[in-house]
């Protein structure tokens, strides 16, 4: 588009992340001095990128892969408060995720986030049944000091005979009784995804898969940061008058680009998640179990059950942590104590690992290091911010972005510019895009079904990802009615799904498709392989894939699946490790 048609200023736009927008997101990065450059595309790197953005500052935002394609998409799914945290008297930390999740529950994302029940069993009569139920009444209370009601029902006590019918497939007379409470559910990547389509709306500059080499520096201070476009190799300069680490796990790999040996330290805790199949076990409600170590959820994940988590230390990979045999024969031992028809490996559909990153401390237990965030400035023109939850990824933005701000701030008079005051926070009434008018578009499902010709669990599974954004999917159907098809060996997952991906959510990989903008990876038994070459061929016809592009992708999504299902099979995590990382790389064939 010539600078005469280009369109005027915007107050919003409608954040497409196609090719054409990367193109000019990254043009802009290299031409525009920046107040702030967020680096890392995570939970916390894109909600610091909109809390910027929405303050009025001149953002950009850098992922060296892709949206959530670390931490962030191998989450246990849930947005809750920690109720194992009261445990350990960590009553801050319970009360600010509680107060967090009433707001996406209600506000910020009601498309994305959705409540959920679990069932806490009871093995002993009365001191239990009183212990537990003291603590989920504070749990309940604490979520309602944020000033608005949590979005949730309050905590109900179950009799033995109420639990077995709620979950008839326990066994008979390994309880006495239980309680009920609830939390919220999430599918953590595609949060992510829209996450970065609403900092793109706001005016932030957004480019995935572009990484950060090093940090341009003027005597001590960091100024902007050089950075490499994997698609091309490209390298450029950003500048920036503020840059934000935001980059998880590996944040202390991104500090030593500055030569600081003393700031914040990160460890890597590993946790493994199994899916299997609904129908493995009846019950109405998800499960929350005690183990030597933590706790286990057994967390009801569309027609899967997902069974998580472990909790130990990684120094190996951080890209693609691997699951080993141990991890999931841990968790099939544990919900198998109490289930009456125990689930074997052949009952298992998916497997995913993921790493917290948990604040260094002195503990050599990473289930007694903190949850809690911390931000520091290591050099003049950084801040660092590390640690934290993904419920609470807000508060973290929030924290961040305000000392960025105490950093401009601190500049000398008229460097900024001549706005006048940097505005606090607006990100507590900021809905994600497709938000506004969910619950009205959810009213209306049966009627779009009904002129589709489709069941209305289609439009169910639409809104439920996409919101008011549906609208984008429905546009696609139209012009192209074929895109209505469901993906092969996926049927869960429309054909339009995948073209949206790629020409409005940044995917520019077949892995971005099937790992993340779909769950598709751990969600069907085959893992993506029938999926894949239909897959890879609509996106090329948004991306400009030629056959050999097209092979190529196919071929490292089928080497990914081959090596993972193999490092499962390993005993331990250095076995598992090794093999998972024959698989090559995404993106270095066509680089």
């Amino acid at each position: 588009m010539s600078a005469a048609s280009a369109p005027g200023p915007r107050f919003q736009n409608d954040g497409r992340l196609g090719p054409e927008e990367r193109a000019a997101a990254l043009a802009a990065l290299e031409s525009t001095e920046l107040d702030v450059l967020v680096v890392g595309g995570g939970i916390v790197g894109t909600g610091s990128a909109l809390d910027a953005a929405t303050r009025g500052l001149e953002t950009g935002l850098v992922e060296a892969r892709d949206w959530a394609s670390g931490t962030s998409s191998r989450s246990s799914k849930l947005v809750h408060g920690g109720i194992r945290y009261l445990e350990q008297l960590d009553f801050h930390l319970v009360r600010e995720a509680l107060i967090e999740r009433g707001l996406l529950l209600q506000e910020i994302a009601p498309h994305l986030v959705k409540p959920i029940r679990f069932v806490y069993p009871l093995h002993t009569p009365l001191i239990e049944r009183f212990y537990v139920g003291a603590g989920m009444l504070l749990y309940d209370l604490f979520s309602y000091t944020g000033g608005r009601p949590p979005g949730v029902p309050h905590h109900v006590h179950l009799t033995r005979s109420d639990l077995l019918r709620a979950m008839p497939d326990l066994r008979p007379h390994a309880f006495v009784g239980g309680l009920v409470y609830s939390d919220g559910q999430v599918d953590d990547a595609r949060y992510v995804a829209m996450l970065a389509r609403t900092a793109a709306a706001a005016g932030a500059h957004v480019a995935s898969r572009t990484a950060v080499v090093d940090f341009l520096r003027d005597g001590e201070k960091v100024v902007g940061a050089r950075v490499v476009d994997k698609l091309t190799g490209r390298e450029f300069e950003v500048r920036a008058k503020q840059v934000v680490n935001a980059t998880g796990v590996w944040t202390d790999e991104t500090q030593e680009m500055v030569g600081n040996k003393h700031g914040l330290r990160v460890r890597a805790s590993k946790g493994v998640h199994l899916l299997v199949p609904r129908d493995r076990f009846r019950a109405k409600a998800g499960l929350l179990l005690r183990t030597e170590k933590s706790v286990l959820f057994v967390i009801p994940w569309g027609r899967h059950w997902l069974i998580g988590t472990t909790d130990t230390d990684w120094e190996l990979d951080k890209a693609h942590p691997a699951a080993t045999a141990a991890d999931i024969d841990y968790l099939l031992e544990h919900v198998n104590r109490v289930l009456a028809r125990p689930l074997t490996r052949d009952d298992v559909e998916g497997v995913y690992a993921g790493l917290r990153p948990l604040l260094a401390g002195e503990s050599d237990d990473t289930s007694k290091l903190s949850r809690e965030h911390v931000v520091a400035r290591p050099v003049p023109g950084l801040v660092v911010i590390a640690g934290g939850k993904w419920t609470t990824y807000r508060v973290m933005a929030k924290d961040a972005i305000d000392e960025a701000v105490a950093g401009l701030e601190g500049l000398a008079p008229g460097s900024v510019d001549a706005r006048g005051p940097i505005p606090p926070s607006t990100t507590e009434n900021v809905p994600l895009l497709g938000a506004a008018g969910y619950h009205a578009a959810w009213n209306r499902r049966h009627r779009v079904a009904r002129a589709l010709g489709v069941p209305v669990e289609r439009i169910e599974h639409l809104l439920n990802r996409f919101g008011l954004l549906t609208d984008e999917i429905l546009a696609l159907v139209e012009e192209r009615p074929e895109l209505l098809e469901p993906l092969p060996g996926a049927e869960e997952y429309l054909r339009a799904e995948v073209v949206h991906a790629a020409s409005h959510e940044g995917a520019l990989h077949l892995d971005d498709v099937l790992a993340r903008r779909t769950r598709i990876s751990i969600e069907s038994w085959d893992r993506g392989l029938a999926a894949a070459p239909v897959a890879a061929r609509l996106m090329g016809e948004v991306l400009g894939w030629d056959e050999e592009r097209i092979r190529v992708e196919v071929e490292t999504w089928n080497e990914r699946v081959a090596a993972e299902r193999a490092s499962q099979e390993q005993p331990d995590d250095a076995s598992a490790d090794a093999v998972r990382l024959r698989a090559p790389e995404v993106g270095s064939a066509t680089s």
